[in-house]
């Protein structure tokens, strides 16, 4: 049996992970659709879409699957264009939610793709939703000019979010909990910090350090 599932679609960074699975012998390939097709040039026309078809046509390959094996597809909409061409060539496939075991390899794949693209490994670790929105945007923020790169411009939520007016502040903290979301080093007590602040969907600070 094949299972077919997708991780980092919702993110607002890095591309997505296709990911197939052969259930009997855990057997686990991915491929990363390309972040530009999520640039405002490509998202409208949904060419990540087809892109998704090329990625299982090479994994399908390698796993040797042939027209007569069960296939579960994550019902989700990443996958409309691959159910097409599914039932074109002959395969059999079932709809679902996919869970284990594919679903914790791929997600452990895209948090070591996001991790590689400089993702706060701790913001995974230690946080219950790591890739909510506003909680990247915070991030990207922080370093607007390098991380607006990683994003996936096309979106209407960043067409909103992510050209927000700036404001910038400097002041001295005598007690700190933070963590400079530039470096990703720690604010030490009694330090002068970079406060900037914007409104997303609610108010928003970021504490840095005063020279990042």
């Amino acid at each position: 049996m094949i299972l077919i599932d997708d991780a980092g679609s919702g993110s607002l960074i890095g591309g997505t992970i296709i990911g197939v699975m052969r259930y009997e012998t855990r057997e686990f390939y991915y491929d990363i659709i390309p972040l530009k097709y999520y640039s405002s040039e490509f998202f409208n026309k949904k060419l990540y879409l087809d892109y998704v078809i090329e990625i299982v046509k090479t994994l399908f390959l390698k796993l040797h699957v042939t027209p007569n094996e069960k296939i579960l597809v994550c019902r989700g909409y990443m996958f409309d264009n691959l159910r097409k061409w599914i039932s074109e060539n002959n395969y059999k496939y079932i709809n679902t939610k996919i869970e284990e075991p594919l679903q914790s390899k791929i997600e452990s794949a895209f948090e070591d793709y996001a991790i590689n693209l400089g993702f706060p490994e701790r913001f995974i670790s230690y946080t219950k939703y790591p890739f909510h929105f506003h909680r990247i945007l915070s991030w990207v923020y922080a370093d607007y000019n390098e991380r607006v790169k990683l994003c996936k411009t096309g979106w209407k939520s960043f067409r909103k979010y992510g050209y927000l007016p700036i404001k910038t502040r400097f002041d001295k903290i005598k007690k700190s909990s933070y963590i400079c979301l530039k470096c990703n080093k720690r604010i030490e007590n009694n330090s002068y910090v970079k406060i900037l602040e914007f409104t997303s969907n609610k108010p928003q600070k970021i504490y840095l350090h005063d020279e990042c």
